[in-house]
């Protein structure tokens, strides 16, 4: 969800029962302008929050003109002073998808080597090296995997350029209250896994310049998203039973759409024996 309009954002998602007191959101209002400003970033996004055991993470994006591209992520504790992390690479993921447990709030915190994962720790044996993992990098990885799984857009509103840029697409209206409430409705932003399996029969009815991301009906497992109407049936929320604390909102007829994540930072690892 956008800077601007933050605290409308805010009250269309706040029926999970997370949000942010006023002092938070008029911080954040300021803090964000100028981090916008500061880091040249043509949108800047917030993210969300990590709630750890004696702190949280407020993390934020920032968008340039190929949304495409891999977006720049920051963290503060205090939503005033702002780091940018590290591009989240495959290795860090690796290193971290053993892990289980609260996020400690503290970015220097170290995991001790019984939480790693095996293969890692030894590599690490192997270069002398003690095996432990900063939170930070935990942090990166968490952030690249629920973006990955539960980030989402509405279908239409970005477009793909025959060079292969994306970008927003002018004339993306809204979706109708029909299609609103469809998960085929709506696409993973992030590089397409199941679009490239489908044959050209499955293709052919499929319009390549907003056709181009994977949709959320063929998530696996199969009922790992809830779609509610809420605010009287005038705003439609999807909430992620993968990553416990995402909720995407979209008003039908209209452009405001947006997602945002407070949790725990935890995988719902659970979720196949639930549904």
């Amino acid at each position: 969800m956008e800077a601007s309009s933050l605290p409308a954002a805010l009250e269309l998602v706040a029926g999970g029962g997370a949000g942010l007191s006023p002092e938070k959101r008029a911080v954040l209002g300021s803090s964000l302008l100028l981090l916008q400003r500061d880091y040249r970033f043509e949108r800047v996004w917030f993210w969300g929050r990590i709630q750890g055991v004696r702190g949280a993470y407020y993390i934020a994006e920032g968008l340039g003109p190929d949304r495409a591209k891999p977006r720049s992520r920051l963290y503060s504790l205090n939503c005033v002073e702002w780091s940018l992390l590290p591009p989240a690479t495959a290795e860090m993921v690796a290193q971290t998808e053993q892990l289980r447990g609260r996020f400690q709030g503290d970015p220097s915190f170290e995991y001790e080597s019984t939480e790693i994962n095996e293969e890692y720790g030894e590599r690490l044996l192997e270069d002398a090296k003690e095996p432990t993992i900063k939170e930070e990098i935990r942090l990166i990885a968490t952030i690249e995997q629920i973006d990955r799984e539960a980030g989402i857009i509405p279908r239409g509103a970005f477009v793909k350029t025959p060079l292969g840029s994306v970008h927003e697409n002018r004339n993306f209206e809204g979706l109708s209250l029909t299609e609103a409430k469809k998960l085929s409705s709506y696409f993973h932003f992030t590089e397409p896994v199941n679009l490239k399996n489908k044959t050209l029969l499955e293709k052919a009815d499929l319009d390549p310049s907003i056709d181009f991301l994977d949709s959320l009906e063929h998530d696996i497992p199969q009922g790992s998203w809830t779609v509610q109407l809420e605010k009287g049936g005038t705003v439609v929320v999807l909430r992620s039973l993968l990553w416990l604390g995402l909720t995407f909102y979209h008003v039908p007829m209209t452009k405001q759409y947006g997602y945002r994540y407070f949790g725990t930072g935890e995988k719902n690892f659970d979720l196949p024996f639930m549904i």
